[in-house]
């Protein structure tokens, strides 16, 4: 059978086992005379998925108490991959008991011991790197260019650093006594299922502490691999556990008795729900939230370069981000020059099969999204503000929008308050710098921002005054596990990497 179906349109018969890729002649960008792409699929033979997948708790797969599953689809095909256990009360209760058992024997295991166990996670996810980013891109949608060189390096990269700083706490923390803190629960998001699993995994285990961990409804498989990797690195039954599930799984692990903290990156309301549910009741808590960041380009920038990092900032992962730049403030004395050349970027991006290593954007997670993004972008079309959308022919089956820009926003339009978490930018001018930090600061959010200008004096003044938990400076969506992430006001607080991330999960003298 061929790893890909000639036409998404009919629903070809797939051996068990074998996953469904979508339609390598669905869109396309236009080329240059001349000029056309080949496509390039990245192969699906070495991937095996099972059928259906249980709930991971203790170091085993088990069913859950009631038999329930979960189908989780391709969004790019809507073709169904597998099965995903669905976690009742009793699950999450016997789950976080797992948890409290092993953390008796993994908190008193040295530093060193615990550090060789991440090392060599690190190492297996290394090994398995070609089939987590194939898998990564079936589940989410997103292109297999992105989850294979930026998702699973990263990955990687957070197990290896923490698992340095396992025997090294108290040097992260002279004089203050680092002891762990107990089970700590977790809840991650759908955009970056196996990276947001090790930005919380890591630094926990690092520290001494023990997991339950619930993904993302529509993106649990990636998360059931890994799963399997704690297996084959031999981790202590019970110190890694997954508990798959809708948002009511979600909700019962947080309020969940015997839970020393919780981590939690989603929405702006969940994590509302989640703190006035904890409140009092002694349990630590680290919200990752929402964001509507500002993209600043001054008149000095590099344009060209400084489109790149547009393109980069928001229609990465579909738009799919919680620090996407999805505002865009430019300077107005190059404000024509500038959107000539980036919508005629926006133009050549490539949108379809997200198992194409030529494609730029792939497929939205899921039908809910793409009804949320297709209803703010409608509302920015009624309030005035100006639609441009790049020129491609989009699949008949599956979940996608185009990559979309939009000129003559107002700050008070919903396109440029509300977060799309879709490919959607709203564009804005601005005349001195003084107006830029306004304009930037003018959201009730505080997670990212970038700026792009050749005065180094300048990006300093800037980063000094914009209320973001990160700046970068002429260039956007670039991560380093030894630096931290977070936001302010409704993007949460706490941060994660770094040793800013490692104290979220130690107690300190």
């Amino acid at each position: 059978m061929p790893t890909r179906p000639q036409t998404i349109s009919a629903r070809p018969e797939r051996a068990a086992g074998q996953v469904p890729t979508a339609d390598p002649q669905g869109t396309a960008a236009p080329e240059s005379p001349g000029f056309v792409y080949a496509p390039a699929p990245e192969a699906t033979d070495h991937v095996r998925l099972r059928d259906r997948y249980a709930l991971f708790i203790g170091g085993r797969f088990e069913d859950p108490a009631d038999g329930r599953h979960r189908l989780t689809i391709n969004p790019a095909t809507e073709e169904p991959l597998a099965e995903v256990a669905e976690a009742g009360p009793a699950d999450i209760t016997r789950a976080v008991a797992a948890a409290q058992r092993a953390f008796l024997s993994w908190s008193r295991l040295a530093g060193a011991r615990r550090a060789r166990y991440l090392f060599r996670l690190a190492r297996l996810v290394q090994e398995r790197t070609r089939e987590l980013a194939v898998v990564e891109s079936l589940d989410g949608g997103k292109p297999i260019r992105e989850a294979r060189d930026v998702d699973l390096p990263l990955v990687a990269q957070h197990l290896f650093y923490h698992a340095g700083w396992a025997d090294k706490l108290e040097l992260a923390f002279p004089g203050a006594a680092p002891r762990p803190l107990g089970v700590c629960g977790q809840v991650i998001p759908w955009n970056f299922p196996l990276l947001m699993l090790a930005w919380k995994v890591a630094p926990a285990l690092a520290a001494g502490n023990t997991v339950v961990l619930k993904p993302a409804e529509t993106t649990p498989l990636t998360a059931m691999l890994f799963a399997e990797i704690c297996q084959q690195a031999g981790l202590p039954d019970g110190v890694v556990n997954l508990v798959t599930g809708g948002p009511e799984a979600g909700a019962r692990l947080v309020g969940e008795p015997g839970l020393a903290k919780v981590a939690f990156t989603g929405s702006t309301q969940v994590g509302q729900e989640i703190q006035r549910t904890l409140a009092g009741s002694g349990t630590r808590l680290t919200l990752e939230l929402g964001g509507k960041a500002a993209h600043v380009i001054f008149d000095d920038a590099p344009l060209d370069q400084a489109v790149e990092g547009v393109v980069d900032g928001i229609y990465f992962n579909q738009g799919h981000v919680c620090c996407a730049g999805s505002r865009l403030l430019v300077q107005e004395s190059i404000a024509e020059p500038f959107l000539a050349r980036l919508t005629e970027r926006i133009r050549r991006l490539r949108v379809g099969d997200p198992l194409d290593k030529n494609t730029d954007v792939g497929a939205i997670n899921s039908r809910a999204q793409l009804e949320r993004i297709t209803t703010l972008v409608a509302s920015g079309v009624e309030e005035g503000a100006q639609l441009f959308q790049a020129p491609c022919q989009l699949p008949t089956r599956g979940f996608w929008f185009p990559p979309s820009l939009f000129t003559e926003v107002a700050p008070s339009h919903r396109i440029a308050r509300e977060e799309i978490f879709g490919p959607v930018l709203a564009v804005l001018t601005f005349r001195t710098a003084q107006e830029a930090v306004e304009r930037a600061n003018n959201t009730r959010y505080g997670l990212s921002a970038g700026v792009w200008t050749t005065k180094g004096s300048r990006i300093l003044w800037m980063a000094d005054r914009m209320r973001a938990g990160v700046v970068w400076a002429n260039t956007y969506n670039r991560f380093d596990p030894a630096a931290a992430f977070g936001g302010f006001r409704e993007s949460g607080f706490g941060r994660e990497g770094g040793p800013a991330g490692l104290a979220a999960y130690v107690t300190l003298k």
